[in-house]
Order: C-alpha cells, then sequence, then structure tokens
C-alpha cells in the first residue's frame, strides 16, 4: 500500500503551478508585460509539454481529464499570446506614406 495516493502527488502539483502562474503573471511591472510575452508563450509551451506527461502517466480518469484541459488551455495560452505578440510589433511598424490627392 502506498504512504501516499497518485490523486494527492497530482493535486500538490496543480496547486503549485497555480501558485507559481500567479508569482510569474502579477509580478511582472506593466512597462514590461508586453516584451515578455514572446517569453511567456515559450513558458506555456513548456506547460503544454509538462501537461502531456501529467496526463499520460496518470493512472485514474480525473488526472487524464485535468492534464486534457491543462494541455487545451496552455494551447489557448500560446496561441493567444502570438496573436497578442504579433498585433503590438504591427504598432511599431512604419506605416506607408499616404497617396497625395489627385487633382491637387
Amino acid at each position: 500500500m502506498e504512504l501516499i495516493s497518485p490523486s494527492i502527488y497530482n493535486l500538490i502539483i496543480f496547486v503549485l503551478a497555480i501558485y507559481v502562474g500567479y508569482h510569474v503573471v502579477w509580478n511582472v511591472t506593466p512597462a514590461l508585460h508586453t516584451p515578455l510575452m514572446a517569453v511567456t508563450n515559450a513558458i506555456s509551451a513548456i506547460v503544454i509539454v509538462g501537461a502531456m506527461l501529467a496526463a499520460a502517466l496518470t493512472v485514474t480518469p480525473l488526472g487524464k481529464v485535468m492534464g486534457t484541459a491543462a494541455v487545451a488551455l496552455a494551447a489557448v495560452n500560446v496561441f493567444g499570446g502570438f496573436l497578442v505578440t504579433r498585433r503590438m510589433l504591427e504598432m511599431f511598424k512604419k506605416k506607408a506614406p499616404k497617396a497625395k490627392a489627385e487633382g491637387k
């Protein structure tokens, strides 16, 4: 008989992930938030790998469902992060000069 249930291990990992994620996001100053978006996309990609491992290695159906949900949510986060980064980079592109009005 195991001393600690695998579900307890999964719950501990889940709570630690929430704690670390909270502190990573909320301790970034607003001025640095946009430039660090690409880095957070990379962190989210690592979260996807960890969630895949958690979903694959767990024994209980609840663990598999939570791991699959974590993969889906992290994938949405990565996709949204890349969209935001692209929009922010478009703001810094030089705009083409306006064509002079014809007839003047």
